[in-house]
C-alpha cells in the first residue's frame, strides 16, 4: 500500500512537472492543431504557418516574442484572421510565458472577438504588446477591452488605431486611463471620437503618471472653437510623465497653436509634438518660435502639411539657428514655403549641430534651394537617410528628388521582412521598441 501511494505520489509529481516544463516550452503549432480538434475549429493556414516559425526561433525561449499574424503580409499567403480563429489562439496562448506581443493589425475581428481579448487580457500575465489596428472593432468591443485593462498589470502598449470605436468607445478608455497604471503607449488615431471623449482623456491625463504617447489623431470634431486643444494645453500644464503626443487632423489653427505653446513653457517631458495636417499659418509658427527660444525638451516637432510658408519657416529659423539646441527633427513638409524660407532652414542647420533630421518635400523648390540642400548633403552634415530629398544634377542644374523617409513612415505598415530599428525611418509609436519611448 505505502508503496502503491509512493508510486501514486510519484506519477502525480511527474505530472506536474511535465505540466510545468510544457507551459514553459510548449509546442504552439501542435498545441494550435490539439486546440482546433477540441473546439471543432478549422485551422487557420496563415496562424498554423506563423506558429511553425516561431517554434523554430531559438531566441523564443531567452528574449520572447511578437506573434505577427497581420492581415496585410503580402510575403505568404494570408487568410485573415476571424473571431473564431482568435478564440483559439487565446486559448493556445493563454499560459505561454514567451508569447509578449501579438500583432493582429488587418483583421477581420470584431465586438465578438474583443471578448475572446478581454478572456485573453484578464487571464494572461506576459503579453506587453497588442496590436489590433483596422480591424472592425466597435463601442461595445472597445468597452470590453478597455475594462479588461482595469485589471491587466503586463501590456505595455496597445493600438486601436482604424477601429471606429467612436465617441462612446473613447469614454470608456478614458475611464480607463483613470484606473490602470501600467499602459505606457496608447495609440487611438482614427478611430472616429469625438469632442466628448477627447476632453475626457485629457482630463484623465492630467492624473494618470504611466502614459508616455498617446495617439488621438484624426478625431470627428465639428466645433470651431477648438476646445479640445484648450483642454489638451490644460493637461499639458500638470503632466509631467508624457513624452510623446500626436495632434494630426485636429482642426487645429493658430489660437490652439498659442493655448499648447502656454502650457508647453510650463512642461519639460514632452519630447514628440505632432501637429501635422492641420490649419496653422505663419502667425501660429511665431508662437511656436518664441517657444522654441525657451523649451529645453522639445526634440521632434511634426509641422506637416500645414501652411506655414517662407514667414514662419523664417520664424523657426530664428529659434533653432540662435536660440534652441535641443530639437533634433523638424518636419515642414507640403507647407507652401518657397525658396526664401527653405534656405533659410537650411542656414540653421549650418549653427545648429544638433538638429540632424529635416523633411522639406512638397513644397516650392528653386535653384538656391536646391543648392543650399545639396550642399547640407555633400558636405555631410545632413546624412542622406534623414531627410527626404536627395540631390541629382541635370545640364549643369542641381534639383532635389524625393525619398521615402518621413517621421511617420511605418505608421500604417511595417515591411513584412524584418523590423525596421533605425530611428531616422520612423519616429512615431510604431518603430519604439516597447521598452523605450523615442
Amino acid at each position: 500500500m505505502v508503496m502503491l501511494l509512493g508510486c501514486l505520489n510519484d506519477a502525480v509529481t511527474l505530472r506536474f512537472v511535465f505540466q510545468q516544463v510544457m507551459s514553459v516550452h510548449p509546442d504552439l503549432h501542435q498545441h494550435y492543431v490539439r486546440v482546433c480538434q477540441n473546439l471543432g475549429q478549422p485551422e487557420n493556414p496563415f496562424i498554423a504557418h506563423v506558429l511553425q516559425e516561431a517554434d523554430k526561433n531559438e531566441k523564443i525561449w531567452t528574449e520572447g516574442i511578437t506573434l505577427k499574424i497581420a492581415g496585410n503580409n503580402n510575403l505568404v499567403p494570408v487568410q485573415r484572421v476571424t473571431d473564431d480563429d482568435l478564440q483559439v489562439l487565446a486559448s493556445v496562448l493563454r499560459n505561454t510565458v514567451f508569447v509578449t506581443g501579438l500583432d493582429l493589425r488587418y483583421n477581420v475581428l470584431t465586438d465578438a472577438g474583443a471578448k475572446h481579448m478581454t478572456t485573453f487580457l484578464q487571464e494572461n500575465s506576459t503579453l506587453r504588446y497588442l496590436n489590433l489596428m483596422f480591424n472592425d472593432i466597435g463601442s461595445s468591443g472597445a468597452e470590453l477591452i478597455a475594462r479588461a485593462l482595469h485589471m491587466n498589470e503586463t501590456l505595455l502598449y496597445l493600438r486601436m488605431t482604424g477601429n471606429k470605436i467612436g465617441n462612446k468607445g473613447g469614454m470608456f478608455f478614458a475611464s480607463m486611463l483613470q484606473i490602470n497604471s501600467t499602459l505606457e503607449k496608447l495609440d487611438l488615431g482614427d478611430c472616429d471620437m469625438g469632442m466628448q471623449c477627447l476632453i475626457a482623456i485629457a482630463t484623465a491625463l492630467t492624473q494618470n503618471k504611466s502614459i508616455k504617447a498617446i495617439n488621438l489623431n484624426r478625431p470627428l470634431l465639428y466645433s470651431q472653437e477648438e476646445e479640445t486643444t484648450v483642454h489638451v494645453a490644460l493637461m499639458l500644464k500638470n503632466n509631467s510623465s508624457l513624452v510623446e503626443l500626436h495632434l494630426c487632423k485636429h482642426e487645429m489653427k493658430n489660437f490652439g497653436v498659442e493655448r499648447l505653446c502656454e502650457a508647453l513653457y510650463e512642461n519639460s517631458s514632452l519630447r514628440y509634438l505632432d501637429l501635422s495636417c492641420n490649419k496653422i499659418t505663419r502667425d501660429g509658427v511665431k508662437f511656436l518660435g518664441q517657444l522654441l527660444k525657451r523649451n529645453q525638451a522639445l526634440e521632434i516637432l511634426d509641422l506637416g502639411a500645414n501652411r506655414i510658408e517662407d514667414d514662419g519657416a523664417i520664424y523657426l529659423s530664428e529659434a533653432l539657428a540662435l536660440y534652441n539646441r535641443t530639437l533634433q527633427a523638424l518636419s515642414v513638409v507640403s507647407n507652401n514655403i518657397s525658396g526664401k524660407g527653405l534656405v533659410a532652414l537650411s542656414g540653421a542647420m549650418k549653427t545648429n549641430m544638433e538638429l540632424s533630421y529635416i523633411y522639406i518635400w512638397g513644397n516650392k523648390f528653386d535653384e538656391a534651394t536646391c543648392m543650399a540642400f545639396s550642399e547640407l548633403i555633400q558636405t555631410g552634415r545632413l546624412k542622406s537617410n534623414c531627410t527626404d530629398v536627395a540631390p541629382y544634377e541635370v545640364d549643369g542644374h542641381v534639383h532635389l528628388a524625393e525619398l521615402s523617409h518621413g517621421l511617420k513612415k511605418h505608421y500604417y505598415w511595417t515591411p513584412s521582412c524584418g523590423e525596421v530599428t533605425n530611428k531616422d525611418a520612423n519616429a512615431s509609436l510604431a518603430i519604439a521598441a516597447v521598452s523605450e519611448y523615442l
